[in-house]
Formats: C-alpha cells, structure tokens, sequence
C-alpha cells in the first residue's frame, strides 16, 4: 500500500531505455560497433553448426552440444540486439509495456536454456573423464537428444510461469529504465504495485532454472579436475584437460559475469558498471564462444582448415576454368 500511496497513478503503456545515454555523436558509433558484434556472433555460431553437420568426425555427442550452444547463443544474442540496433538507427528508445514483457520473457527463456545446457555439456565431459569406459554405453545420441530438448523444454514453463505474474503488474509514474534492454529487476522498480511476493516466486523459479545448473556444473568439474590430477602422466593430464577446457572457459566467463550482475548487491555496483557487465553477459558471451572452441579445439580447427581448403580448391579450378573460357 505505501508503494501505490507513494506514486502518482497514471498508468505507464511504454518505456524508455535509457541505453548508453544521448549524445548524438555516440550513437553511430555503437550502432556500427553492435552491427559488426551481431554480424560476427551469427557468423561465428553458423559455422560452428556448419562444420558440426558437414564433418563426420564431429559426428559426437560433444560437438553435438557445441552446435546446439551455438544455436542458442544465435536465438539469444537475438532478443537483445535487433532493438538495440534499431534504438540506435533510429533515436527511438521506446518501447511498449507489452513489448518490454516479451523480451524479458524470450531472454529469461535463453538464459535458463543456457544455463541447463551449460550443465549438460559439463556432465558430458564427467562422464567422458571420470567414466571413459562407459562413456559410450552412458552418452550416445538418443541422450544427447533427451538433455538438449529437456534444456528448452524446462526452462519454458518456468518463465512462462514468471510473465503471467509480470503480466499483472501495474506501471505507473516513472517510465524510464537505465539499461539497454528490459530486464525483470529494473520493470520491478517501476511498478507501482507489492512486489515482494513475486520477488520471492522468481528466486524459487531462479533455483532449478539457475541455481542447479550451476551447482551441478560446479560438482561436475570439481570431480573432473580431481580426476586429471590423478592421472600419473602429464601427457596424459594434458590431454584429459584439453577436452573440456574450451567449456570450462566458457562456464567461467558466464558464471562469473552472472554472478557479478544477479549476485553482487546493487548498492555495491554502478549502473554504468553494471551496464558494461550486461553487455559482456549478453551481447559479448555469445559472440566469443564460437572464437573459444576454435581457437582451443583440435578438431574443430582441422575441420575449419579442412572447409577453408576445399573453398580454396574450388575457387582455383573456377578461376582456371575461366581464364581458359576467356583465351578460347
């Protein structure tokens, strides 16, 4: 009650997304820069899942979970940057209360799909270190499968079940969020309604959706590392870590923007620092995952080098055969 006392009633229909300020000059500057960033993540993720179907080799289920991720990370770079781009282009930075809505849903779906994937693959790579033997028999593609489409398949009714709560929500007085894109904790602050009891609903759908996941990958890589150190040759180390270092990179660097953005309390962070976390969290993560894997993975490099050759091959005989074509 003291919330909708304290705040005039006029009823909020769109919003402003401050973004990165208003400074004219600026503005193409981060329109080019996020144009490039969002051409190299479609690019970078599609020929991850180029190579993973065209290259038997990579025929796994570890590369099978590597394009599925890359496939992801393209959905998810997806629903923060067309806006953004298009705030940019145009100077509009508003947006429909509706609308604001949606992207809060769509990215909370891809962050939690992200998140059980992640853990996924880590169990992935336990059982391929801890249990090589029964690795076959325990993950083939039939499993494979069944995780990837439980990653989606969970994470939709726990944020469907979050939106139909922030559906409800009235807006009133202030309609200017400082981000660069409609998260769930700055649309809490502009309500004009209680909202402690859905704060207190999204921290227990945040648990299996962000919570598990993390501990499950966390649990999965104390015992892998404990399983590498063991290995008595450092041949033998090197090699069992190579596997699952481009992932644990990966998880690193997400866990650890994460935890900086959700975790670390508000009080203690800038806005401006927080807005450049969001943009390592969403716009930078998926564009340098695909750089991670090929830069730290035998095979997918030689199967890179393998495409970029035949290309190669391909224009030297078109070149050829028209240089022939123009002599006769």
């Amino acid at each position: 009650m003291e919330k909708e006392e304290g705040r005039n009633q006029t009823l909020i229909m769109e919003f402003i997304l401050l973004g990165f300020g208003d400074e004219p000059e600026l503005q193409p500057l981060l329109f080019l820069l996020f144009l490039l960033i969002y051409f190299v993540t479609l690019a970078g993720n599609l020929l991850i899942v180029v190579l993973v179907a065209a290259d038997r080799h990579l025929h796994t289920p570890m590369y099978y979970f590597v394009a599925s991720l890359a496939c992801l990370e393209t959905c998810y770079s997806s629903t923060i940057l067309p806006r953004l781009l298009t705030s940019l282009l145009t100077g509009d930075r508003t947006i429909s209360s509706k609308g604001c809505l949606v992207q809060v849903y769509f990215f909370g779906v891809t962050a939690t799909t992200e998140n059980l994937l992640l853990a996924a693959m880590s169990y992935d790579r336990y059982l391929a270190i801890c249990h090589p033997l029964r690795y076959a028999a325990l993950m083939n593609g039939r499993v494979c499968g069944q995780l990837v489409a439980g990653s989606w398949i969970s994470s939709v009714p726990l944020c469907t079940i979050g939106i139909v709560f922030l559906f409800q929500l009235t807006f009133c007085d202030a309609n200017e969020i400082d981000h660069f894109f409609c998260d769930f904790a700055p649309m809490l602050r502009l309500s004009c309604d209680d909202t402690q009891i859905l704060q207190l609903l999204m921290f227990i759908l945040a648990a299996p959706g962000s919570l598990v996941p993390c501990l499950l990958t966390l649990v999965s890589y104390v015992c892998i590392i404990t399983t590498i150190l063991r290995i008595p040759s450092a041949t033998g180390r090197q090699k069992a870590f190579s596997t699952c270092s481009s992932h644990l990179i990966i998880v690193t660097i997400y866990y650890g923007i994460v935890i900086a953005i959700y975790v670390v309390p508000t009080a203690t962070m800038s806005q401006i620092l927080r807005k450049i976390f969001s943009v390592f969290y969403t716009v930078l993560t998926p564009m340098i995952n695909p750089v991670i894997y090929c830069l730290r993975n035998k095979e997918v490099n030689e199967s890179l080098r393998k495409v970029i050759h035949k290309l190669t091959a391909v224009g030297h005989r078109h070149g050829i055969r028209k240089t022939n074509f123009s002599v006769e």
